[in-house]
């Protein structure tokens, strides 16, 4: 996700860095989840949430996200357009794993999620709780959800701010 510092350059050259960091990962076998930036022009954080794989079977170790720092930071380093006081994070997505790309969408069908709009999503609230159906790409991408009271309902992708697992303690 690119979201812009204030007063900041960097926002076009965002989707570059993370269309690179997710080549360099794919080789050291990892998938990129997500690449959040947060904290200021001058003191970024680039927080990485990572996976072995598409279908996040083994789950990521300790091990691996240490394996991925050291495997980007000399070409963060190097970059110009991140300044060198900048912070790493490397994490394993977690149990409320966001959906971020369109596979995590079916992959994920069945589950619980959390769904967050832009606006009020399906004329009923700007945040839905509910088991992911799927997703349906004709005519537009449309996320598949049933909410608590058994209602099916669409939500087109692009109006979705962000989404994740919801994990429910038994």
């Amino acid at each position: 996700m690119s979201i812009p510092w204030v007063g900041g350059s960097m926002a076009p050259t965002r989707p570059k860095i993370e269309r690179e960091a997710e080549r360099r990962l794919l080789d050291l076998g990892i998938d990129l989840v997500s690449m959040d930036w947060a904290g200021s022009r001058n003191r970024p954080v680039i927080r990485l949430r990572i996976e072995r794989s598409p279908m996040g079977d083994p789950p990521v170790t300790v091990d691996d996200c240490a394996r991925v720092s050291r495997a980007l930071e000399g070409w963060l380093d190097e970059h110009d357009d991140i300044p060198e006081r900048y912070v790493l994070e490397v994490s394993s997505p977690g149990i409320e794993r966001p959906l971020t790309r369109t596979r995590d969408w079916e992959r994920f069908a069945g589950e619980s999620v959390v769904v967050v709009g832009y606006g009020v999503l399906a004329e009923r609230s700007s945040r839905l709780e509910a088991e992911l159906l799927g997703l349906d790409l004709e005519p537009e991408p449309t996320v598949r959800l049933r909410l608590g009271d058994g209602a099916e309902v669409g939500v087109p992708l692009k109006e979705i701010k962000g989404a994740h697992l919801l994990f429910k303690w038994k």
